[in-house]
């Protein structure tokens, strides 16, 4: 990636993803091209914090359908980031 803030789309802000707030876990779309390192250095350099580990997750796009053109919806990557003891993100 040229710079950090191609790594990085956003923040994902879901159900899930508020539940394990607690735990350091905090969720991310990312770039479909960046792996792990990537987006390790991205989240480091932007939000000034430490990072533990980085999963990733590619999801598919689901099938959608108006009348009689059947169409697909993108597909997406998106990153769980946890941080090490101690470091937090104010997303929300």
């Amino acid at each position: 990636m040229k710079d950090s803030y191609s790594a990085i789309i956003s923040p994902l802000r879901t159900e899930k993803g508020t539940e394990l707030l607690p735990f350091n876990k905090y969720f991310f779309y990312v770039n479909k091209k960046a792996n792990k390192i990537e987006i390790k250095k991205a989240i480091e350099e932007i939000y000034k914090v430490k990072v533990e580990k980085v999963n990733t997750i590619t999801v598919r796009g689901k099938k959608k359908r108006v009348r009689f053109v059947e169409g697909k919806t993108p597909d997406w990557k998106k990153a769980i980031v946890t941080l090490k003891q101690g470091e937090k993100i104010d997303i929300i």
